[in-house]
């Protein structure tokens, strides 16, 4: 098949599909009709495809708890509350872990006939791995924030006085954890990656086939990892299971979830997801064919308080709590004002601060009566500091201006 066929993933996966049912059919001494008549009928065949979508009536769109005193749910996606955070340690817990699902229903992985299929002109032995076999390779555990794209594109109304559509978020959309898996550089080790190799794209198993190419020198790095457990448990379906991509400090989208295809190319790879959407759109940007725009990859530095948004708070003595992170580095400092940023005062920072996870600060802060107008404006070690404003792009990507939270002394 062609390069530019390669890239109509559609058309790639029925034209397997066809290949599959003849090779299935021709095993079994049968017709390809008298297969397919088989299949319907629900006989059993090892080989069948072990992802199973939801019909119209049983589909979730999410599977975990959505307990309201964690998350704000918006269709099929869970926002993290930050007051929910105040109490806790560094690490986010699974049943508090952010959501963000682009398909209607969470697509169910049986991990025992999962199969990661590595192909493509970027490798000379195109291979393919099972659950089992992916687990009995070198694994890693690291500590770095998942993040989605969109996180925070509830303040370009604030800011810009417009409504974006999309998912609206705060700035919840956001987590911590520790990640176990392989890296990604085994895999294609093992599957003979060429010095000519360019292009790295996962594939998932959803309903929309999500994938996302990145440059081989990122899917070569240290902590590119095709995770199968995270906070020392297997991956949730909400969360990728049975392996989904961990690329630390890029933007949601390209940690693929529910990854069962990954392909390695001499030429640079396309897809709707970095040509059409999650690319920066507007005035302010211009476009970079074959892309409408700019496209996202690494996360801006950005600060949230862990209180709930428009919160009450008894006047007098509380310990102000936040946390600030970035992808591109670690957190160097952290400015707080507790006046609409007449004045700022520099955060105490609390350990750990880890590269592309986050940290935790604090400061004294003596609650006034009626409106309190809070800001935090942090700094990375790559030099980079939270502006007051940011022009406006048409998705509502990236926002990582300086946020006003207001809580109400009472």
């Amino acid at each position: 098949m062609s390069q530019s066929e390669l890239l109509h993933q559609d058309q790639y996966r029925r034209q397997r599909a066809d290949e599959w049912v003849h090779q299935q059919a021709q095993g079994l001494g049968v017709g390809r009709r008298r297969f397919l008549q088989l299949l319907a009928a629900g006989t059993g065949f090892a080989a069948i495809p072990s992802t199973r979508f939801a019909s119209a009536e049983e589909a979730k769109p999410i599977v975990k708890p959505a307990n309201e005193q964690f998350f704000v749910k918006s269709g099929s996606n869970l926002e993290m509350k930050w007051e929910a955070m105040y109490h806790r340690g560094y690490i986010v817990p699974n049943e508090l872990f952010f959501v963000r699902n682009n398909s209607k229903s969470v697509p169910m992985i049986d991990p025992k006939t999962w199969e990661l299929k590595i192909h493509g002109s970027g490798v000379a032995k195109p291979l393919a791995l099972s659950y089992d076999e992916l687990l009995s390779l070198p694994s890693v555990s690291v500590i770095r924030a998942l993040e989605c794209a969109g996180n925070g594109r509830n303040f370009f109304e604030v800011t810009h006085g417009k409504k974006i559509e999309g998912t609206p978020w705060s700035l919840g959309g956001i987590g911590v954890a520790e990640w176990t898996g392989v890296p990604l550089r085994e895999v294609l080790d093992r599957a003979g990656v060429k010095q000519s190799a360019k292009d790295v794209m996962p594939v998932g198993l959803d309903e929309k086939q999500i994938k996302r190419p990145m440059p081989i020198e990122k899917a070569l790095a240290d902590d590119t990892l095709l995770v199968y457990a995270m906070n020392g448990d297997p991956l949730l379906p909400d969360h990728g299971a049975p392996v989904r991509m961990l690329l630390p400090g890029w933007v949601g989208i390209a940690n693929v979830k529910w990854v069962g295809e990954i392909e390695v190319s001499e030429q640079a790879l396309y897809s709707d997801y970095n040509t059409k959407k999650y690319v920066l759109t507007g005035p302010d940007y211009k476009p970079a064919p074959p892309a409408n725009g700019p496209a996202l990859t690494t996360q801006k530095v950005k600060s949230a308080f862990e209180l709930a948004w428009d919160g009450e708070l008894p006047v007098g003595k509380f310990l102000l709590r936040g946390r600030s992170w970035s992808g591109e580095g670690t957190i160097e400092k952290v400015d707080v004002s507790v006046d609409g940023g007449k004045t700022f005062h520099p955060a105490r920072l609390r350990e750990p601060n880890i590269d592309k996870a986050w940290v935790r600060w604090d400061i004294d802060w003596d609650v006034q009566p009626g409106e309190n107008k809070l800001q935090a404006r942090a700094t990375d070690s790559a030099g980079n500091t939270q502006p007051m404003k940011i022009p406006l792009n048409e998705q509502g990507y990236a926002y990582w201006s300086v946020v006003t939270h207001t809580i109400r002394g009472v």
